[in-house]
């Protein structure tokens, strides 16, 4: 027994040692950039003892605020004020002891580049939802990596199959002709974790791309590259929680850096304990405060020091790479407070920043809660711009599933919509089938076509900004009881060896290409119409499950008609429509083309919709 204690130590310091065994710190943000709105910057320094060493630097335009220990010898906070005119360059931050350097590290001040345009998610944007990982290995060399805990196996569900920064590069041109305007990628940062770490949310690195995807510099040119297709990139990033094997759990910089229980405590999962004003301080506070699971500590950004971290490093990113948006994951489950300062200190220094967050429940009325100044009188601004809008998502997949009824059918939809009054802004919100954590939603829909042109025709259509998953547009399925890993399956094509390339027409089936192609004709014709991008909406209460609702503006009205009867064909009389149809009396049929010479009265066959410019 006492030899193998003895092996023990020995082995712990010697991976102590090593850790430390380095003349230069880790520091973060690893550099900066000069002419910043905020001349605050706060570096964290970690090495060894380093708390009980002396700074030393100079640098016209640089002052020091203020150096703070943490509870662990190995970390201080370095507050630094960087003057307006500061120019950029770089200068040596000198840790000293006994008067001799024992530590160095040259940071730089960065000219910006402007790399961000001013361009940001507007109404007119169509976003597409991919998982780096399952999208496409544009380079197979970088599957495995020397030093990390985790390796590929293409053949399980959970394990890393390879996609990364090149594949998604390679086919930028795809996504543009499908007619997205927008990437939003699942986390990209290192999760170097031993298992289960392809999905991204188990991070270990808030500033580096994980060497699987591809380096720092690869993101930055994925980024370029979709700008020079007019395409905008959405980056995905996690303020909850972090990996289990992030260096700083093996040696916190306060105890209250994550939430510590005796034994291990998950969240209750309970968002609406955030909105109830009745919900108990129990309750509320396991949610907030537990683990998403056993390898993701949960975050506590009570510490000042920690908040102040999580908000630079955001901005770090939007500046080094020129991000257009940001999405949020589990917003709710963050304290309301940090996430609203968070988000503020975005926009003070990217002003009309587009930020989406993921407030995953059922009811607008508890979603709206969680988007910036919401529509009822909420005693929370969580300075967000937008939320997934999942009310609706739920309300499409069972209207559509349903025979109409005084609340069933289609009527869902029409008063999920009804309750728009709840929110800050309904026309931000970001509308969705499905995603990576929901079952596909082909399958929801009984893989019947005719459910699922009627549920792009309403994506293309109603208000907000449409995101639409990986796969949505070759009809991929799921099984619930297979989870995660069947939800985001590989795209077919996107490797050396796949059977099928479904990237090209040749590729997909004839059902697919059914379904690709009108999903791309209805995104690029939406492209083109005002009235349906930001215009305002008008809709009437649905009659024998057909729906009615206009698109319009000063200069151009859209008719919408959804025949949602299985298997009746309907004969419509738009009289009871003419506050919008009164001076048209033609229409151009958008999806098959037909030119209308009267609408007074519609033929619309079962389970079909009519979009009509209204001439």
């Amino acid at each position: 027994m006492i030899k193998k204690i003895t092996f023990l130590v020995s082995v712990l310091l010697l991976h102590f040692c090593s850790t430390f065994a380095q003349s230069t710190p880790r520091v973060e943000p690893m550099f900066w950039w000069v002419g910043m709105k905020n001349p605050d910057l706060q570096l964290m320094v970690y090495a060894k003892d380093v708390a009980q060493t002396n700074l030393q630097f100079q640098y016209e335009g640089v002052e020091l605020s203020k150096i703070e220990k943490a509870e662990s010898p190995n970390y201080v906070f370095i507050n630094l004020k960087i003057k307006p005119n500061t120019k950029p360059g770089k200068f040596k931050l000198d840790f000293l002891k006994d008067k001799k350097v024992v530590y160095s590290y040259s940071y730089e001040l960065k000219k910006r580049e402007n790399l961000r345009s001013a361009q940001t998610i507007v109404g007119s944007d169509v976003i597409y939802q991919l998982v780096p990982d399952r999208f496409a290995n544009g380079d197979p060399k970088n599957d495995d990596v020397n030093g990390m805990l985790e390796k590929a196996d293409r053949s399980h569900p959970y394990g890393r199959h390879g996609g990364d920064l090149k594949g998604m590069t390679d086919h930028l041109d795809y996504l543009k002709s499908l007619g997205m305007t927008a990437i939003w990628h699942t986390p990209l940062l290192e999760n170097d974790m031993k298992k289960q770490s392809y999905h991204g949310y188990a991070i270990t690195d808030f500033y580096k791309i994980d060497a699987r995807f591809g380096t720092n510099e690869d993101y930055k040119n994925f980024v370029s590259a979709c700008h020079s297709k007019g395409m905008k990139v959405v980056k995905d990033m996690v303020l909850n929680h972090c990996g289990l094997e992030y260096y700083w759990m093996k040696d916190l910089p306060f105890q209250n850096w994550v939430h510590q229980f005796k034994e291990f405590t998950r969240s209750n999962f309970r968002a609406s304990t955030v909105v109830d004003i009745h919900a108990s301080e129990a309750d509320r506070a396991k949610m907030v405060t537990g683990w998403f699971d056993t390898s993701m500590p949960d975050l506590d950004q009570r510490n000042p020091f920690l908040a102040k971290f999580l908000i630079q490093n955001a901005i770090w990113w939007i500046e080094y790479v020129g991000l257009d948006a940001i999405r949020v994951d589990t917003q709710p489950y963050s304290y309301t407070e940090f996430v609203s300062d968070w988000a503020k200190s975005i926009n003070e220094e990217y002003p009309n920043f587009f930020i989406v967050g993921e407030s995953w429940m059922s009811k607008a009325s508890f979603v709206s809660y969680f988007q910036k100044k919401a529509g009822h009188e909420a005693p929370y601004n969580s300075n967000f711009p937008s939320v997934f809008d999942f009310p609706l998502s739920f309300a499409i997949k069972a209207g559509l599933c349903e025979d109409g009824g005084w609340d069933g059918g289609i009527t869902k939809v029409y008063e999920t919509l009804a309750d728009d009054y709840l929110y800050g802004d309904p026309d931000k919100l970001v509308t969705f089938l499905d995603n990576h954590d929901i079952q596909r939603f082909y399958t929801s829909v009984g893989a019947k076509l005719n459910r699922y042109k009627l549920a792009i025709a309403l994506m293309s259509t109603t208000r907000g900004i449409p995101m639409f998953y990986t796969g949505t547009e070759l009809l991929m399925t799921s099984i619930d009881s297979l989870g995660d890993g069947d939800k985001r399956k590989d795209f077919p094509g996107g490797w050396i060896g796949d059977k099928t390339n479904a990237f090209i027409t040749e590729g997909r089936t004839a059902e697919q290409n059914e379904a690709w192609t009108y999903m791309q004709k209805l995104l690029n014709w939406r492209a083109s119409k005002p009235s349906v991008c930001s215009g305002k909406l008008k809709q009437f209460v649905p009659e024998n499950n057909i729906y009615v609702y206009f698109r319009y503006n000063e200069n151009e009205t859209v008719m919408v008609v959804i025949n949602n009867d299985e298997k009746n064909s309907k004969k419509l009389d738009t009289q009871r429509f003419s506050e919008m149809t009164g001076k048209y009396t033609s229409a151009h049929e958008v999806i098959s083309g037909q030119n209308i010479s009267n609408i007074k009265t519609l033929d619309i066959p079962a389970k079909t919709a009519l979009i009509l410019e209204l001439k």
